[in-house]
């Protein structure tokens, strides 16, 4: 009896599972991008992470948070000190409280943390229809399929399936579990203007945007890649000296 019902149990699941449409599924597995960073000798591009940190600087930073970096960091990706104090004074940041108590603000310098949209998590709820748009400090390694999942949903954008019923405020992204997602279309072709003449298409963007984030959860990287290569170079000159030696000990033994 238990048997038999498993058995129908089981039917039914196929049965509704082909029957539900191919938006309801799980989202697609973002397809590999090509990254300057990948592999054991990749390194970052620091032109496209100066763009990168353009497209945040314009339009990601509107919402979203990077509460880890501080704008000396930005050293990391080729930008010169002259450089990092411009871009540093141009954006106000919290600095404590006037004599009668009252918060004030004031230019940031290279010490300062990046600033945040909002000056609390309650503030962004507000303005953001009650999501949180999470913090991109290390959001590269806080998803799974890290670059290429970020991309994915970054140009994911399109109508929904005419079967499908969005909820209010809701967007549909084909890359983005469940389909419907909280943050508008961020990217829009010509968006920004790249001061190096590089086409500012929504693909280009997403792939500047996205090296940018990697390096801001990974500023190590290249360096962690080159100890990781010395140590294996290290290991394979003992090996082959440990091989001579036991030769040369062991010559006379037979």
């Amino acid at each position: 009896m238990m048997r038999a019902l498993r058995q129908l149990l089981a039917a039914a699941l196929l049965v509704g599972a082909a029957a539900a449409p191919a938006w309801a599924q799980e989202a697609p597995r973002p397809s590999a991008q090509r990254w300057s960073f990948d592999g054991p000798f990749g390194s970052f591009d620091l032109a496209a992470a100066q763009r990168g940190f353009q497209v945040y600087s314009e339009v990601c930073s509107l919402c979203h948070s990077m509460q880890y970096l501080h704008y000396r960091d930005l050293e990391g990706i080729g930008l010169t000190d002259d450089q990092i104090k411009a871009i540093a004074a141009a954006v106000t940041v919290p600095q404590g409280v006037d004599d009668q108590g009252s918060p004030k603000e004031g230019p940031a310098t290279p010490a300062s943390q990046f600033r945040s949209p909002f000056p609390n998590e309650q503030a962004a709820r507000a303005a953001q229809n009650g999501a949180l748009p999470p913090d991109l400090s290390l959001i590269v390694n806080a998803r799974e399929g890290h670059a290429d999942y970020i991309y994915a949903i970054l140009t994911g954008y399109a109508d929904p399936p005419p079967s499908m019923q969005m909820q209010d405020g809701m967007n549909y992204n084909k890359m983005f579990p469940g389909h419907q997602i909280a943050m508008p279309p961020p990217l829009q072709d010509g968006r920004v203007t790249y001061a190096d003449g590089t086409p500012a298409t929504v693909e280009q963007m997403a792939h500047d945007v996205v090296t940018f984030l990697t390096w801001a959860a990974n500023p190590e990287m290249v360096q962690r890649k080159q100890i990781g290569w010395r140590w294996v170079l290290f290991f394979l000159i003992m090996t082959g000296l440990t091989y001579a030696v036991k030769r040369k000990v062991w010559a006379d033994v037979h």
